[in-house]
């Protein structure tokens, strides 16, 4: 979520009874602070900051979570004996994001308080095993006993059901939020993911990290330097620096990384986080009452 997830959209999610996540791997360490003092003004809900483990200057990141006293961290792309026992020093809640159940034992065993199991359905950075959510869930389930959260192509309260017979405790949703009217997206990229077809977004820069993107004219350049098997060093450059910020916060349609998973296609409308919420309840409770009154 990042260039998508600020203290507004956060706040918003919170304040509808999910829990908003600011998504701090598009921040510099002063907009962090910026977006964590914004969010303590707003309101007084929980919410949390996604941490990559990878993130160039974490040190900052993580005493400025500690100082806003952000009582839950979602950490990804890293290993989570580096930071966990700190974060849980200061009592914050370590949840961390994983795509496969070897990832989720480690995580479990390194003393995490749930586990985010994604599928590769899921937009942005992504697992190498290319695991979907429907296998990955059950395969976690059965091998941790800490919380499960499934994510990876959710976007309907049908599939939250779905999520939850297959054993997860709760979802992570992603997409369908980054078109949300309180998104920091900008509006070219939320009108592109709305008027997305299936099979519009693909995975690729597997040598380097691998990502799933909506298909445009970087993504086909990129496409034409794998097929031609490129080094990772010339997909690095090509890359640059900023691409994703050129695309989903700028909005440069055409060169820019567009970062969306595969529920783009069932994504219709512009809507707040309100009618999102509200939409998403009112399905799951209709789909868990029609499963209860026919059972096969």
């Amino acid at each position: 979520m990042i260039w998508c997830s600020g203290w507004k959209l956060a706040a918003a999610v919170s304040k509808e009874g999910g829990l908003g996540i600011i998504g701090s791997g598009s921040m510099y360490p002063d907009v962090l602070r910026e977006h964590l003092a914004k969010y303590r003004a707003a309101t007084d809900y929980p919410f949390a900051v996604n941490l990559p483990l990878l993130y160039t200057d974490i040190e900052q990141h993580v005493k400025s979570i500690i100082d806003y006293k952000v009582p839950i961290v979602f950490t990804s792309a890293g290993n989570p004996n580096t930071w966990t026992s700190k974060f849980k020093d200061h009592g914050i809640k370590v949840v961390q994001v994983v795509s496969s159940s070897k990832f989720a034992i480690k995580s479990q065993e390194a003393g995490v308080d749930a586990i985010v199991a994604e599928g590769f359905e899921a937009g942005g950075h992504n697992g190498r095993d290319e695991t979907t959510t429907l296998c990955l869930i059950p395969e976690v389930r059965r091998h941790i006993d800490i919380p499960l959260i499934a994510a990876g192509g959710i976007g309907s309260g049908a599939a939250i059901a779905a999520c939850m017979a297959l054993g997860a405790d709760g979802v992570q949703i992603g997409s369908l939020f980054a078109t949300s009217v309180e998104s920091s997206a900008h509006i070219s990229f939320k009108e592109r993911i709305i008027a997305s077809q299936e099979g519009e977004t693909m995975l690729c820069m597997k040598k380097i990290i691998p990502v799933r993107l909506l298909k445009n004219k970087f993504y086909e350049e990129i496409t034409h330097l794998e097929n031609i098997c490129a080094g990772s060093d010339k997909i690095n450059n090509h890359l640059g620096r900023g691409r994703a910020k050129k695309g989903m916060f700028e909005g440069d349609m055409e060169n820019g990384e567009l970062e969306i998973g595969q529920i783009a296609a069932s994504i219709n409308k512009i809507k707040t986080v309100k009618e999102i919420m509200h939409d998403l309840i009112l399905e799951y409770n209709s789909t868990i009452k029609n499963k209860l009154s026919n059972p096969l």
